[in-house]
């Protein structure tokens, strides 16, 4: 048994939780003045402010004049700060948003004296495969971790191995990090506490002195902690007061037995909560959308802009990374602290686009106001389909894409637009309040392209790119005065919009790069491309040559593939009760499932030949919510109609579907099925650098049942069905691995329960969150269906799922009408299989200049090589850190040989 122990006196800071934001600082505020006024008074405090420097921020933002002494603190070794800027959940953001949190956290604590060296992770639900890689290529040799360690793990610490092969020591916080609060109940028995707890866990710290988290959350220690181990040391025992950082390099084997692979959501010593992956779908679809949109707007910048908005995009990236706190993004807290978080990602959102908007304006200048700019945001060139407003061709005529090359591609028309924009009668002395309606041209979003005046009639002609000459709006004026005089009574005022159309348009982009297109009437219509089927649609029937797609009589899907794998019964949704709360999913004691509609009907959208869309509208009776004692669902329904759209695209191999309805229901949880010709007994789904291979069990043997239900970043694949998704999703194998269930909706009306049914412990006080039930909110989520025989390797998921969510940018041009479209323009083309770039990114450095930092991928279990080519002369591959490792020349093509599943980033210049 040990006869020593190190106190790590700490807090656990939830940036928002039970609380706002801003009133949780106010208690932070508090905490750390008591933490700086006892480390100053005495010279053996140690304190480590909980892995993230968010706290710090945002204790200095309201006490600015102590940052002098935080940093006396922190180059004295007493005070340890950072690595992260939060601590985050790990599943629910991306790969890229974990190491922008770990750079950004560096940072800010490099300005204050230097961050600490460990991975410190004490409370995530869980932890990412690809974590061990993260922190080892950023330098950092340790970590310290509670939740998630399997039972395998015997002492209190392990060798914790990423998919690549990269290792940290990790500590194992087994008892939790506040561990320590339990010797220290009783001040002058501390040395008798903390000897029966070295007794009692033994077997776990060997030779090495035993670790006491001195801390919890929300509170500072009490400033005679260290008087108080004085005297217990003073007592035959050896106890030494360190920070985390202290403990590691100090006190413990670097060498330790144990070694654990991948990710770590073992339910064995502690909860993980996996229902935070599935509540408040709201936040994780605004997750995406903020960093799908950051990360176009980091890509235009950096490759067609000569304005560096690095400050804006520094600003988007705080907001999402301040967004995935492991209380925030997860939804775990009160409406008005889920309502800030959506508004905040909201905010990043904007201020990327606003970067993203702007970087396409110059290009945009170069294309004739009647034509379109197309920018891609994928490093592989592509042909999409884009979606734009045009004038309706004349009776006779097809509309026709010309590109910038001359050749041209049919369109295919969606939708017209009314040309009557306004048909008003008026007395001829009302005419000047029609006038002000004009804002210079502008009117009803449109522009005045002419005018026709005669006596008793006004008719305004609009379009979107006025072809007449100069309009002047006080001529106008003059004028409608003078006829107004002249002819008293009564006048009509005509508003007319060109006839107007929306239109598909296929277009070919180089990679990360632009493209051009005029659209036109041509009497003729051109061939399609051989290079692709044309899609179709019948009654209940879409194909497009690679995909085929039948409803059925109960609204759900037939998929077959190109390869003859069929998927049947796809969208089968299945409705029952939830019990449980924010953290865990509860099934009522007497569940209904409701998995039968009343009424189904299947009416063709569009039918090709670029895009085919049948909308399935299936009416379910729904029960309203839980009965009073919750174990029964109400008797009462409401009926819902489910609209799910199924559309195939020409030249994709796979279906996109997306489902929408008005949620009336509360205390219930919707999936949807996707069965599989046989069963299988693994799944595999990709996120955060990696595709993880999971069973059909999850380990348990803590107080929480180990539910099966498993975190998808981009998708989700089981035998030959692949779920390209739109957002951080929730997924289970049920049926003994005969179905694949996505969850579309989990709501809920607590925080926490104090009684649930496969949870002991509470996770939080029992707060009610109406707002978590999504009640009368329109529910939608999309995704994609690819059916493959040789699962999401054959099928190229990897590259698909970038497609997928990674839609190009469409512009209109600004340059003069009529004019020459420009040449097409590649920007950085990337080649490889299953390489995934995360980062295209302007960077500076004061040393080597400006450059362009890409972050690849080997998102396979084999070593690949990845060929970079565009406009470059060197390049510096770095750590995470940004920290160059080796330089190189490299004429416009850099060959980078990955290892499987290895992280790499470099420098372009």
């Amino acid at each position: 048994m040990s006869n020593s122990a190190v106190f790590v006196p700490h807090f656990h800071w939830d940036r928002e939780w039970y609380e706002p934001f801003q009133v949780f600082r106010h208690r932070l505020v508090t905490a750390l003045d008591t933490v700086l006024e006892t480390a100053e008074a005495n010279p053996d405090f140690r304190f480590t402010v909980d892995g993230q420097m968010a706290a710090v921020e945002d204790y200095l933002e309201m006490r600015p004049e102590n940052r002098d002494r935080v940093a006396a603190l922190v180059g004295e070794g007493r005070l340890a700060i950072g690595p992260w800027l939060i601590l985050l959940d790990e599943f629910l953001c991306s790969g890229e948003t974990i190491v922008r949190n770990l750079r950004m956290g560096w940072a800010a604590a490099a300005r204050l004296g230097g961050a600490m060296p460990i991975g410190y992770l004490p409370d995530m639900f869980g932890h990412v495969a690809q974590m061990p890689q993260i922190l080892a290529r950023a330098g950092i040799e340790h970590a310290a971790l509670w939740r998630g360690v399997p039972g395998s793990v015997e002492g209190h610490a392990f060798r914790w191995r990423a998919p690549d092969g990269s290792e940290v020591r990790t500590e194992f916080l087994f008892d939790g990090y506040d561990n320590g609060l339990d010797v220290l109940l009783v001040p002058d028995r501390i040395g008798r506490a903390l000897g029966d707890y070295a007794e009692m866990t033994a077997d776990r710290w060997g030779a090495d002195p035993v670790l006491a988290m001195a801390g919890t959350d929300h509170n500072a220690p009490d400033p005679r902690l260290a008087a108080w181990l004085r005297q217990a040391s003073g007592e035959g025992r050896a106890i030494t007061m360190a920070t985390l950082d202290e403990y590691l390099r100090e006190h413990v084997r670097d060498e330790v037995p144990a070694v654990v692979t991948g990710e770590l959501r073992s339910h064995v010593r502690g909860n993980i909560l996996p229902g935070v992956l599935s509540v408040r779908l709201g936040l994780k679809q605004r997750m995406a959308v903020a960093e799908r949109t950051v990360d176009h707007a980091e890509r235009m910048n950096a490759l067609w802009s000569r304005r560096d908005d690095s400050p804006f995009l520094t600003l988007a990236w705080h907001k999402i990374i301040e967004s995935t706190a492991h209380d925030s993004v997860v939804g775990s807290g009160t409406d008005e602290t889920c309502d800030q978080v959506a508004a905040r990602l909201a905010e990043a959102a904007q201020t990327a686009r606003a970067v993203r908007d702007a970087a396409l304006t110059e290009p945009a200048g170069l294309v004739p106001s009647d034509g379109h700019l197309v920018a891609n945001p994928l490093p592989f060139e592509r042909t999409t389909l884009v979606e734009v407003e045009v004038a309706a061709p004349p009776a006779g005529t097809r509309l026709v894409a010309t590109a910038a090359d001359g050749s041209a591609h049919p369109v295919q028309l969606v939708s017209e637009a009314p040309t009557v924009l306004s048909d008003e009668r008026m007395d001829a002395s009302q005419l000047e309040r029609v006038l002000r309606r004009i804002h210079r041209r502008e009117l009803f979003g449109r522009l005045i392209d002419h005018y026709d005046l005669s006596p008793g009639s006004l008719v305004f002609h609009l379009a979107e790119v006025p072809s007449g000459g100069p309009f002047d709006l006080l001529i106008l004026r003059k004028e409608v005065a003078a006829a107004a005089a002249a002819h008293p009574g009564e006048w009509r005022v005509l508003t007319l919009e060109e006839a107007r159309a929306t239109a598909l348009v296929p277009v070919r982009v180089p990679a990360s790069g632009l493209a051009s297109f005029r659209v036109e009437p041509r009497g003729t219509p051109a061939a399609a491309p051989a290079s692709y089927a044309p899609s179709t649609a019948a009654d209940r029937t879409l194909s497009n040559g690679l995909v085929e797609v039948t409803v059925g009589a109960d609204g759900t899907l037939d998929i077959a593939g190109a390869d003859g794998t069929v998927l049947r019964g796809v969208g089968r949704l299945v409705d029952g009760g939830d019990r449980g709360d924010s953290y865990n999913y509860a099934p009522p004691a007497h569940d209904v499932l409701v998995q039968d509609p009343a009424e189904i009907t299947v009416d063709v959208v569009e039918d090709g030949p670029l895009r085919s869309r049948l909308r399935v509208t299936r009416l379910y009776a729904w029960p309203v919510a839980l009965s009073g004692d919750r174990d029964l669902r109400d008797g009462r329904t409401v009926p819902t109609p489910v609209d799910t759209l199924v559309e195939v695209r020409a030249g994709e191999p796979f279906v996109r579907v997306s489902t929408s309805f008005l949620n009336q229901s509360a205390d219930h949880r919707l999936r949807f099925h996707v069965p599989l010709p046989k069963p299988v007994t693994t799944s595999s789904s990709a996120g955060q650098f990696a595709v993880t291979e999971r069973g059909l069990t999850a380990e348990g043997g803590w107080g929480e049942y180990p539910l099966p239900t498993f975190p998808a970043g981009t998708f989700v694949s089981a035998g030959p069905a692949t779920v390209l998704l739109g957002h951080s999703s929730e997924y289970e194998l049920v049926g003994d691995g005969s179905e694949l269930a996505i969850t579309l909706l989990r709501a809920i009306g607590s925080i926490s329960v104090n009684i649930h049914p496969l949870r002991d412990e509470p996770a939080a006080s029992e707060i009610p969150v109406p707002g978590a039930q999504d009640l009368g909110m329109r529910v939608e989520n999309r995704f994609a269906v690819v059916p493959s025989a040789t699962g999401w390797r054959g099928a190229d998921a990897v590259a698909l799922a970038e497609e997928f969510r990674g839609d190009v940018l469409v512009t209109r041009g600004t340059g003069p009408a009529g004019g020459q479209l420009p040449a097409d323009a590649a920007g950085l083309r990337v080649d490889g299989q299953d390489v995934l770039v995360s980062s295209i990114r302007r960077v500076t450095d004061d040393e080597f200049g400006n450059g362009t930092e890409v972050r690849l991928t080997a998102m396979r279990d084999s070593a690949v090589t990845a060929r970079v080519t565009g406009a470059f002369s060197e390049a510096t591959t770095v750590d995470l850190l940004g920290r160059p490792l080796s330089r190189t020349e490299a004429a416009n093509e850099l060959e980078l040989a990955l290892g499987p599943w290895e992280i790499r980033t470099v420098v372009l210049r």
